[in-house]
């Protein structure tokens, strides 16, 4: 080998490798159980989508690689994927990403709530994601269970599997709703943030998924 093609050789071998590392898989899960109305509903989609054009959120996610899904959920047979799982590699991600959020048509009315499902379904997405670091459901809520399974038996599941649970908790009234998540949904590595009102949403998720994505917990 010449000196030429020696270099190059060498060049090749110290070149930073171009597979995509993802840190987080994170699964948003939104409640669109019979509680919320079309007004509450479209503060959801509409926080989403702007926490995820959040320039500080955005960077985060092409910074340190971060998968994204989009839940839709309420009874104990209705959850469906609104959007598939993402990688995020560029800001262009993210703002499409943000487009398909706000664009989200209700995927249920008139139905229970049965977070217990919710986290079963979300647990059995992340089989098609195996590269990533970590694995979070995001999921919230402004009323306790209705239907379906034992939530904590659920989010035992999620602890064995080495999956965290974050909530936020919609409250109205009092923190009944936050002491649920706190003792129900969340698993012990996870975090539970209160909003007051479906109003306060939007800045709750915002901090939320910097939380999550900027691996800044306790």
């Amino acid at each position: 080998m010449n000196l030429k093609s020696s270099a190059f050789a060498c060049a090749l071998a110290l070149a930073p490798a171009t597979t995509y590392a993802c840190d987080t898989a994170l699964i948003l899960t939104i409640d669109v159980s019979n509680s919320v109305d079309v007004a509450e509903y479209r503060l959801q989609i509409d926080g989403l989508a702007d926490a995820l054009q959040d320039p500080e959120i955005r960077d985060t996610m092409v910074q340190t690689g971060t998968t994204v899904a989009v839940v839709q959920w309420s009874g104990e047979d209705k959850q469906e994927i609104s959007i598939p799982w993402t990688e995020v590699k560029t800001v262009f991600d993210v703002e499409r990403l943000s487009q398909q959020a706000r664009a989200l048509e209700r995927a249920f009315v008139l139905s229970d709530t049965a977070p217990a499902e919710a986290i079963y379904f979300s647990l059995r997405m992340f089989d098609d994601v195996p590269q990533c670091n970590r694995r979070v459901i995001d999921i919230s809520g402004d009323g306790t269970p209705n239907g379906g399974s034992d939530v904590r038996v659920a989010r035992n599941a999620a602890e064995r599997a080495g999956v965290t649970i974050n909530g936020i908790a919609i409250e109205s009234l009092g923190v009944a709703i936050t002491n649920f998540y706190q003792s129900s949904v969340i698993t012990r590595n996870g975090f539970v943030m209160t909003a007051r009102t479906h109003r306060e949403y939007p800045a709750t998720l915002r901090a939320k998924i910097l939380r999550e994505i900027s691996r800044i917990f306790g």
